[in-house]
């Protein structure tokens, strides 16, 4: 159903170096580039995660309640995934765990401030 996601961001070369090397770990390469946008999939028709400047050339902010789930195989796959995101600058907006009893997430934020999280279903 979703085709693609954009995240504004203001250091177009800061934000693809975070996102090469996060996207990497999930078998994750660009897609396509260009001078405003670049994007990451899994693989040909597989939905993709972009970063962009914003059209209107203002500077590009957070989205109040805005944040963006990322699947993953299984909880140790969270935990590395989420620690990737720790080690390349992005911060904790709560550690890997068990939330709602039925998924095991851990939240972040990347280098622009967004929020995103690795999650799967929690099946112990």
């Amino acid at each position: 159903m979703i085709a693609y996601i954009t995240l504004g961001t203001n250091d177009p070369d800061r934000a693809g170096k975070f996102y090469d090397a996060l996207f990497e770990e999930i078998g994750a390469g660009r897609v396509m580039e260009s001078e405003r946008l670049t994007a990451w999939a899994t693989g040909p028709g597989q939905a993709m995660f972009a970063i962009i400047k914003p059209f209107d050339e203002n500077p590009a902010t957070v989205g109040n309640g805005t944040m963006i789930s990322i699947g993953a195989e299984n909880p140790a796959a969270v935990d590395r995934l989420y620690a990737k995101a720790i080690e390349l600058g992005g911060t904790d907006e709560g550690a890997p765990g068990v939330r709602a009893e039925m998924f095991y997430i851990g939240y972040f934020r990347d280098l622009e401030g967004n929020k995103l999280n690795f999650f799967c279903k929690n099946d112990a």
